[in-house]
């Protein structure tokens, strides 16, 4: 898993791109990403699918905040970012969600 992070110099955005490799995708037929930035709605984000078995979703988030966020794997499993900047107590109580820091 990964997380790309490009700021824009026109506008207070960075667009950030998530992917997930194949391996990682554990041969999900779709994934979400749920977080602060679409208020936790699972199906707002779905990750697009690559010929490869791979993920990716590009977001154009505003810079200096941080989000929370984790993947919904065919609406069964969650996942962490394994490149996230770091991990904070989920309000859930039971995990951890990822965080990207802009």
């Amino acid at each position: 898993m990964s997380l790309k992070k490009k700021y824009l110099k026109t506008r207070p955005v960075c667009k950030v791109t998530f992917k997930i490799p194949k391996e990682a995708a554990k041969g999900a037929r779709e994934i979400n990403i749920v977080g602060d930035f679409n208020s936790w709605n699972a199906a707002a984000s779905p990750m697009k699918s690559l010929k490869n078995g791979g993920f990716t979703l590009t977001l154009d988030l505003n810079k200096d905040k941080e989000y929370q966020f984790r993947y919904l794997f065919d609406n069964i499993c969650w996942e962490n970012d394994w490149a996230a900047d770091k991990y904070m107590p989920s309000s859930m109580g039971n995990c951890d969600n990822s965080v990207v820091i802009l």
